[in-house]
């Protein structure tokens, strides 16, 4: 159908940059042609309807438009559960080029925020509900966007890494070297320069491993992939990183900033993980590309 849109019923406007986020809630709904996402069909029943409110409330730049044009808070998703120990925070913003972030839930009750939604007072108070927010992890600079104004509004600490120090330079807690710390109780970071020099991976519980932009799921491959078209410090450092890593890491849930989520057995995951490193680590340089993900 190419980027024509339906008249009636739901569609994407013209300001939709191809983030992917709205694929991701609404597969085989929302789709690509062109260059950006397109309604594949309209909703046959409620759980598609709800998956398209899902993608609308999500969406950084809001172009995901139901068919009476204005978005109902009350059918506001967020923040959505994914599993018993973490939620999506939806909302993505347009100054971290439409990233995921994430609520994850302690034990004690409390809650850390890895990445950022867009800035919002009532967000705040929204997440706030669900626990007192400690922690603002930030995975890496691009992602950096809105963390100060979250962290100061919970009183809770900053994360991130020296190498990406520029962009939070008001951090509470500047994280160095390449070797793991522990954050907090189950809680461990995970220096992994290549996709920006001071990027980190979270893993928490020995169950969710939060990777920014360093990996993902992919759609297209059914498997673990790094987006090595846009890689903007190194490929060699990722694969390197990788190799370093990954016989450390033990998950199930891969919870990225971009491309999808996956839920696999933690020995399944770790065997993609290793495959992914080895095939990292064959990569060589190439000119940034954003057309070039395999979503």
């Amino acid at each position: 159908m190419g980027t024509e849109q339906l008249t009636e019923g739901w569609r994407v406007d013209e300001r939709c940059t191809n983030c992917d986020v709205a694929r991701q809630l609404a597969p085989g709904l929302i789709g690509e042609a062109e260059g950006r996402s397109v309604v594949l069909r309209q909703p046959r029943d409620q759980a598609e309807r709800e998956a398209l409110h899902s993608a609308a409330h999500a969406c950084p730049t809001r172009s995901i438009r139901p068919p009476e044009g204005r978005l109902d808070p009350v059918l506001d998703p967020f923040p959505l559960a994914l599993d018993a120990g973490v939620r999506l925070c939806g909302h993505n913003s347009p100054r971290t080029a439409g990233a995921n972030s994430y609520l994850l839930a302690r034990p004690d009750g409390s809650a850390m925020m890895v990445d950022t939604p867009r800035w919002s007072a009532a967000l705040t108070a929204r997440y706030q509900a669900l626990g007192r927010v400690t922690d603002v992890l930030l995975t890496h600079r691009d992602h950096a966007a809105h963390g100060r104004r979250y962290a100061d509004e919970f009183g809770a600490r900053l994360w991130i890494h020296e190498g990406d120090l520029a962009a939070a330079p008001d951090a509470d807690q500047v994280l160095r070297g390449t070797e793991p710390t522990e954050i907090a109780t189950g809680v461990t970071a995970f220096p992994l320069p290549g996709h920006t020099e001071g990027s980190v991976l979270y893993l928490a519980d020995e169950r969710y491993c939060f990777s920014g932009d360093s990996f993902y799921w992919s759609r297209t491959t059914g498997d673990l992939e790094v987006a090595d078209s846009v890689t903007w410090y190194s490929i060699r450092e990722l694969a390197a990183s990788l190799a370093r890593t990954a016989p450390r890491l033990r998950f199930e849930w891969l919870l990225p900033g971009h491309g999808d989520r996956r839920q696999l057995p933690a020995d399944k995951m770790a065997e993609r993980l290793r495959s992914l490193a080895e095939r990292t680590g064959q990569l060589r340089p190439r000119p940034i590309d954003f057309t070039g993900v395999r979503w």
